[in-house]
């Protein structure tokens, strides 16, 4: 069983735009929530910096909350970020997910941006890892609609 697990995702939009997504409050309230989880931009910060904080809140569907923090640790626009990720903000967030982006041309001379999303397993079974990588393309679905189309 491998430490981490990776999600290749490829937008049609150039990778500064895709680095914005992740790093822009407006941004990363719609994507991280998807369409059925609301992230309200008042309870949403980001600190975007080496060492710097972020902290969000999401409200589920059945009403309950979700607290989520972790701290900028890479920073190197727009090729590359890295921030750690937890949902129990009292305890450390462990080793930081990864997002890498290269950007390339297309046949038909527009810009794409491919993504490379990895994360540590944190002890997750397979089982729990597929559910994860279903949750995540959910938001990656998300982030290709506000990123593809301006």
């Amino acid at each position: 069983m491998a430490d981490i697990f990776t999600i290749t995702r490829t937008f049609r939009a150039p990778a500064e735009r895709v680095y914005a997504a992740w790093t822009t409050p407006e941004d990363f309230s719609v994507w991280f929530g998807t369409e059925a989880i609301n992230v309200p931009l008042d309870r949403l910060s980001m600190d975007v910096r080496v060492g710097g904080t972020w902290t969000a809140v999401m409200e589920l569907p059945d009403g309950s909350i979700k607290n989520w923090a972790g701290q900028f640790t890479e920073l190197d626009a727009p090729q590359r970020l890295a921030m750690t990720l937890t949902d129990m903000p009292d305890e450390p967030a462990g080793d930081p997910l990864t997002v890498d982006l290269r950007e390339e041309a297309t046949p038909d001379g527009s810009v794409q941006t491919v993504m490379e999303f990895t994360q540590p397993r944190h002890g997750f079974t397979d089982e729990q890892v597929e559910q994860v990588i279903l949750g995540y393309n959910g938001f990656f679905d998300t982030m290709d609609r506000i990123v593809s189309h301006p």
